[in-house]
């Protein structure tokens, strides 16, 4: 084993959790103020749930000996047999750092499908959603690209989560979107963010664990740790000002909102080819999620669908791009369709089709047997008065 890897993957693994509250945030300053504990505990509460399903089944599903291509054996349930010397996806960490890292990922994906259904999901409901859809959805995605299933073995490339999380999650937005309905009063009484600090503060936190996340997917302190940590920052910062650019020839004015959103947009969309393209390309990356990413949520306007925080538009156009993008401009460690190898924009097209297919199917199966048995959304009552008071029995300002 290696200290120094040992040390930076602690590091990294660290920095995906504090993405989890980061979202809440982001989130949670996005919302009216009588929703914003609430929109903020379905993202915190994930990391409890999903927590005890990565060690009870969780993980060896997802890297488990492989079976059919399609799901991971349960050789690890309870983490038996899982220790402190390497395993099989690290030569040179423990195994039981290797399973701690990939939960933070586990934990997050679920977590962003939140922003489609904020303001109006009961809390029973999500924790259920929340248990199902991981074991159901990302459990068998995870396996298929990372865990030695089929997409991993057709030559997907997916550094950190592309395809697994962001296409995912994004895919599972939009069935829940169309599903659970719109807000009431949605687009016939105003509906604006509470708090855009909260937002930014949470954009900075995303922005800041991303580093753990997609520079921590090269499990080491080497090189491609490096490459994966300068591209992310390129394609970020890029994204961020074509966003705002565009707001400003669309609207006139560029939107605080708006840097926001591009940023993250750009994290996402870098998130797959971070590790395997250089800083040109990041740059092209992050500009053009900055401008697909603002136009999807443009045309959510004109769709009509409520995708309460834009999750399809950030996570699942701009994880789509970035799986695409990766498919054209790998250079390192692998070669796109730029650098003489069409064959791979044609693999990471059917990796994002076969992940969209397979969450949209599922993931409207999971929503409409909950609908039908213990119900997916609040009274009508409780949506007026807010999710904070009528779930939790509180409220995230008191006037003293």
């Amino acid at each position: 084993m290696s200290s120094g890897d040992t040390a930076w993957m602690l590091i990294a693994t660290a920095l995906v959790m504090l993405m989890t509250p980061g979202l809440a945030l982001f989130y949670g300053g996005m919302v009216r103020s009588k929703n914003v504990l609430g929109t903020m505990m379905q993202s915190f509460i994930c990391l409890g749930v999903v927590s005890i399903i990565w060690v009870l089944y969780g993980y060896s599903l997802a890297f488990g000996d492989d079976i059919l291509g399609f799901i991971g054996a349960p050789v690890w349930l309870g983490l038996n047999g899982v220790g402190l010397e390497p395993g099989p996806y690290s030569e040179t960490i423990p195994h039981l750092l290797f399973v701690a890292f990939q939960l933070m990922f586990a934990i997050i994906t679920p977590a962003l499908i939140t922003g489609a259904f904020a303001e109006r999901m009961k809390f029973s409901a999500f924790l259920l959603f929340t248990i199902l859809w991981t074991s159901l959805v990302y459990l068998p995605v995870c396996h298929w690209v990372w865990g030695g299933g089929w997409l991993g073995k057709l030559g997907a490339l997916d550094f950190a989560g592309g395809t697994v999380i962001h296409i995912n999650s994004g895919t599972a937005a939009l069935m829940a979107a169309l599903i659970i309905g719109k807000r009431r009063g949605y687009k016939t009484q105003p509906i604006y963010p509470h708090n855009l600090t909260l937002t930014v503060l949470g954009a900075a936190l995303l922005w800041f664990g991303w580093f753990g996340f997609n520079a921590g997917s090269a499990l080491a302190a080497n090189g491609t740790a490096t490459l994966a940590f300068f591209t992310t920052q390129i394609a970020t910062g890029t994204a961020a000002l074509s966003w705002i650019l565009t707001e400003k020839i669309v609207r006139g004015k560029p939107t605080t909102l708006g840097a926001a959103s591009g940023a993250v947009a750009g994290l996402v969309a870098i998130t797959p080819a971070a590790g395997f393209v250089g800083s040109t390309s990041a740059i092209i990356i992050g500009l053009v999620a900055g401008i697909v990413c603002y136009l999807a949520v443009l045309a959510k306007e004109r769709l009509g669908y409520d995708d309460s925080l834009d999750v399809v538009a950030v996570h699942g156009i701009g994880g789509l791009w970035g799986a695409l993008a990766t498919g054209l401009f790998a250079s390192y460690g692998a070669q796109g369709l730029f650098f003489g190898n069409p064959g791979q924009f044609l693999v990471q097209a059917i990796g994002a089709l076969s992940a969209i297919v397979f969450s949209a199917v599922m993931t409207t199966v999971i929503l409409l047997a909950i609908k039908h048995t213990i119900g997916l959304r609040v009274s009508e009552e409780d949506e007026v008065q807010g999710l904070d008071l009528s779930l939790h029995g509180e409220t995230g300002y008191s006037i003293q």
